[in-house]
């Protein structure tokens, strides 16, 4: 579990959490076992943006002569992202999906219809579509709160769905970076649509 001396920044955006009960009979495995559990387009996923940020990377030290190179790259990259969501949009995900709220490097918060146990472990696995990630990893769920509502009606108060927040337990620490990446990106995207909207 991530410490509070880990803690990371969390954006608020919408994504798809699939959560499956962990069995508790069953040891929580190690980062090296999760990987072991990957399906097949999760895996081709996290080898494809792995090897992007690291060829991301070694571009940064090319000179100014390179920039003809470098935007024929982004427009390969690109081309590779719109297969990759293709491939991600028809995979089935194991586990009843939730509508996330917000995420970071530390955890993600869900909206669930039902209260979910505080100390609930889940195989989780996390789709982003919007920087193209899927990550599989294993939570605790560490509060679960009813949304306020503005009204009072008893109809309306078992209409409003819970925000439950879960922490990673077990997690790849490159996805971690993936999600730290992304939360920088959508926040640097989000600031530049405000900007825009003045």
């Amino acid at each position: 579990m991530l410490s509070d001396s880990t803690a990371y920044f969390s954006i608020i955006h919408p994504f798809d959490a699939y959560l499956s009960p962990w069995d508790s009979a069953k040891p929580l495995p190690t980062a090296e076992q999760l990987n072991m559990l990957l399906p097949t387009s999760l895996q081709l996923i996290s080898d494809v943006k792995a090897l992007e940020s690291d060829c991301l990377l070694q571009l940064r030290h090319l000179d100014d002569d390179a920039k003809t190179v470098v935007e024929f790259l982004k427009l390969q990259s690109r081309k590779i992202d719109m297969v990759l969501q293709h491939v991600m949009a028809k995979e089935q995900y194991e586990g009843t999906r939730y509508q996330g709220s917000h995420f970071g490097g530390s955890g993600f918060a869900i909206a669930s219809p039902i209260a979910l146990e505080v100390g609930q472990i889940f195989q989780v696995t996390l789709h982003i579509k919007e920087e193209l990630i899927a990550i599989l990893c294993i939570a605790t769920v560490q509060s679960c709160k009813q949304k306020a509502l503005e009204s009072s009606t008893t109809q309306l108060l078992e209409a409003t769905p819970y925000v439950c927040e879960l922490s990673f337990r077990v997690i790849q620490e490159n996805d971690v970076e993936q999600l730290v990446k992304a939360s920088l990106s959508l926040q640097q995207k989000q600031l530049k649509l405000r900007q825009q909207a003045r």
